[in-house]
């Protein structure tokens, strides 16, 4: 998912050992909606990236689709497998701009420990940052792709827990009651379970949880067998699968908030991909986000024509 690193890139190996070997021209027939008016960006030919989970592949998309509004040739090189990939062709110029989490480049890239609770200060740090990097960070949406526990709605009711404090309670009155179903690296990470635990006041024993594949956590939370399970804020399957989510009253975890992530000699030479991208930014939140992912990963659609439909919708685009 969007926090594993490409090995290829993190060894030092050129950018396609993660998958920036091809490339398509995007060929939408699209024309400005709200964004895109007088086509700022004419002359403009600008390579896009993104990771190869689902939201990643959306993102990409609504982003080349609105460059392409603005009257840009745009080169598709979405879903390089990993993060560390993605970040590096934008860095290195190989690509212009995609998408990026604001927790994933402070931790994972920029390698601090302790992340900052306050989202918007959280992309400010990174932007600063990332300045030396040679990279650019525009308006930060409030899609917030970042850890949680949630649980079916049959069991939401037994234990009526509703926050992560809640579940500490719960764990001291009833230990037996909160078991967890987790991947191997949120099992792991200083900002996954074991932060969580210290955060929460939690002591939980290591047969209360279960470590085991990102699908089989999703399908045996709502079959109820897992009574908590890890989930990502804006996955599809939250919904359609009827899980109720707990909150992070205490707001342990990162935030990672999806903004554009821009060479920055690219931004200098096209300064029109902030006023093109930034109102496309601001629409986006967990609400459209769970909504557009489930479109993909239970209803089947293509990421590309996911992204193009709502964009359409939003009146940012129109078809020509």
């Amino acid at each position: 998912m969007r926090r594993r690193p490409c090995l290829a890139a993190a060894a030092g190996l050129l950018v396609s050992g993660c998958g920036l070997t091809s490339g398509s021209p995007m060929a939408d027939d699209v024309r400005p909606g709200s964004v895109g008016r007088g086509e700022p960006l004419r002359g403009a030919s600008l390579t896009v990236t993104s990771k190869s989970f689902t939201e990643g592949l959306i993102l990409g998309a609504i982003m080349g689709i609105a460059l392409e509004t603005a009257g840009a040739e745009v080169l598709d090189r979405t879903g390089i497998q990993g993060s560390i990939g993605s970040r590096e062709a934008v860095r290195k110029g190989d690509a212009d701009a995609g998408y990026e989490y604001t927790g994933t480049a402070w931790i994972t890239y920029l390698g601090h420990s302790k992340p900052l609770t306050d989202p918007r200060a959280q992309w400010e740090a990174v932007r600063k940052a990332d300045a030396a990097n040679g990279l650019a960070w525009l308006r930060p949406s409030s899609l917030n792709n970042t850890y949680a526990l949630a649980m079916n709605r049959q069991n939401a009711k037994k234990y009526g827990t509703k926050t992560l404090s809640d579940v500490a309670k719960l764990a001291k009155s009833d230990p037996g009651a909160v078991k967890l179903c987790v991947e191997v690296e949120f099992a792991n990470r200083a900002d996954g379970l074991p932060g969580m635990q210290k955060a929460y006041g939690m002591k939980l024993p290591a047969r209360n949880v279960t470590q085991m594949d990102t699908g089989i956590i999703y399908t045996q939370t709502s079959k109820g067998s897992c009574p908590y399970g890890e989930v990502f804020t804006t996955d599809g399957r939250i919904e359609s699968m009827n899980l109720a989510v707990m909150a992070d009253d205490r707001k342990f975890f990162p935030n990672y908030n999806a903004a554009p992530m821009i060479n920055a000699k690219t931004l200098k030479r096209w300064p029109a991909i902030a006023d093109v991208l930034d109102p496309v930014t601001a629409k986006l939140d967990n609400t459209v986000a769970r909504t557009l992912n489930a479109k993909v990963d239970v209803e089947g659609e293509d990421p590309h024509q996911v992204a193009l439909e709502w964009l359409v919708e939003e009146g940012l685009v129109r078809k020509g």
